[in-house]
């Protein structure tokens, strides 16, 4: 784990699931995955957007570097992951969101954050749209 994100997830355990800087106000978890090729366990902070039923979507976006994140591919290799929230963890279970669903979570995520278009500008890869259903962990 890097420096940066060490940094913001003690900063959110300590401050039940708030944090200062560019995350400030807005909704951020710690997703946590088990490594593809490795097995190891593996926490990243991200921003989601709660969809309501227990339904949180997260975006590989890698801020619009050419290629996903590490992340993605652990949790599309083991979709069994851990969210913290807030004070909770929550157990889930990851899908990739496809199509109309996909893009209507998307176009939701840009509007609500703009820096999100800025990462769609400096990619030509399709951001994946993934939910972590915590109601089938």
């Amino acid at each position: 784990m890097n420096d940066w994100n060490a940094q913001i997830i003690e900063e959110f355990r300590a401050n039940e699931g708030r944090v200062g800087g560019q995350f400030e106000g807005a909704p951020l978890l710690l997703l946590h995955t088990t490594g593809a090729r490795t097995g190891q366990a593996r926490i990243n902070p991200m921003m989601y957007q709660d969809l309501g039923e227990g339904r949180l979507a997260v975006f590989a976006s890698k801020a619009g570097a050419p290629s996903h994140p590490a992340w993605y591919h652990n949790a599309k290799a083991n979709p069994q992951v851990t969210v913290e929230v807030g004070t909770q963890t929550l157990s889930g279970t990851v899908v990739e969101a496809t199509g109309s669903e996909r893009d209507a979570i998307w176009e939701q995520q840009k509007s609500d954050y703009p820096t999100f278009a800025q990462y769609e500008a400096n990619t030509d890869r399709i951001i994946p749209v993934l939910i972590v259903d915590t109601n089938q962990s």
